[in-house]
Order: C-alpha cells, then sequence, then structure tokens
C-alpha cells in the first residue's frame, strides 16, 4: 500500500488564535487564513492532522472530557469553512501536573515525536514526504525528531529566537496559507526544499 503525506498542525497560535490553557469551546477563534490554508493542502493531497500539547489537563484547568468539545467545535468551525482534518491527537501530561495520572514523562508531549509517529502508524503515513507547521520551537524539533520538514509561523516569540534555535527549519511563513502556497510553488522541486523565507 502506497503510503500517504500528511501536515501535521500544532492549534493554538497557528490554527486558532493563542488563548492560554484554553478550556471552553467559545474561547476558540480562527486565526486569518487558517481554513484557506488546510484547504490548499487538502488540494494537494495531504492528509491533515493536528498534534497539540495540552498540559492544561494535568495542572487540572480542564478535563479530557472538556477538551474533546473544544476539539469538536475545532472540526465543526472549520466545516464551516469548507474544510475537514482528519485526526486530532493531543498529549494531557505534564511532569509538573497536580492530576497524578497525568503526571509523567511521557512519549507523546512535543518535542517529542510520539504523537506524529501514532498518527504515522494508524494512517499509513510517510514522515519524510510530511510536514510539521507549528509557532514555537517545541512544534520544529518535534516534527525534526519525526523526520518531517518544519515549517515555522513568525510571531513575537520567533523572534525571541536565537540562530541556533532557528537551525535546522526548512521554512518561516507568516500563516498557514503561506505555507500551503510555497509547498504548492515548490512541491516538485526537491532543490527548493531547504528555501527559507524572512
Amino acid at each position: 500500500m502506497k503510503k500517504k503525506k500528511a501536515v501535521f498542525l500544532d492549534r493554538d497560535g497557528t490554527i486558532v488564535v493563542h488563548e492560554p490553557y484554553l478550556s471552553s469551546p467559545d474561547q476558540l477563534k480562527l486565526l486569518p487564513n487558517a481554513a484557506q490554508g488546510i484547504r490548499l493542502f487538502r488540494g494537494q493531497g495531504y492528509l491533515i492532522i493536528v498534534v497539540t500539547n495540552q498540559s492544561g489537563v494535568a495542572r487540572g484547568f480542564f478535563d479530557e472530557e472538556r477538551l474533546m468539545l473544544i476539539h469538536r467545535r475545532l472540526m465543526d468551525m472549520l466545516e464551516e469553512e469548507g474544510v475537514e482534518i482528519d485526526g486530532i491527537y493531543y498529549c494531557p501530561h505534564h511532569t509538573e501536573g497536580v492530576i497524578e495520572k497525568y503526571k509523567i514523562n511521557c512519549e507523546c508531549r512535543k518535542p517529542g515525536p510520539g504523537m506524529l509517529l501514532d498518527a504515522a502508524r494508524r494512517y499509513n503515513i510517510d514522515l519524510t514526504q510530511s510536514l510539521m507547521i507549528g509557532d514555537s520551537e517545541t512544534d520544529m524539533l518535534a516534527g525534526k525528531n519525526a523526520g518531517c520538514r518544519c515549517a515555522l509561523i513568525r510571531n513575537s516569540r520567533v523572534d525571541e529566537m536565537s540562530a541556533t534555535q532557528m537551525m535546522g527549519i526548512d521554512y518561516v511563513v507568516k500563516d498557514l496559507w503561506e505555507a500551503a502556497k510555497l509547498i504548492s510553488v515548490n512541491n516538485d522541486d526537491e532543490s527548493n526544499f531547504r528555501r527559507k523565507l524572512g
């Protein structure tokens, strides 16, 4: 069976506006151009997989049931924009958590590649032909650790990164729409896979 390619997306700051420990579906706000970018990726044959750290569960800010409601609302919002995602993976763990069963040093929390590897097994994904997009160094490391190309979304945290931290990133983009357009242009040109936008 031929392997598939996927775009792995961080949630907060990549698809939706970043809200610290977002705990209610009512707090979700799609970022400008997020749905358009996802639509273009799907048109290029990519699976769309969300991979998100949610230590708020371990910290007791919300439970997994509430997180499921948030993700159901996210999927509904995207469907209202005419786009679908194929899966959502989340890590509820943190070693500083207050909920004992989540207070562990796990394999799934980014920068670990666990969520990406799990999705690759389930959906028969070729990670070397896939892309990780997020707004933090943690996202980039998770993608690299899984063997993906990586696109970093510019924000205030990006500006604080040192040159060393930026090394290894394949693309730096404004948003998901710019990432999708860039990949569309370069999809058949292996020599441009290492191109960086400033």
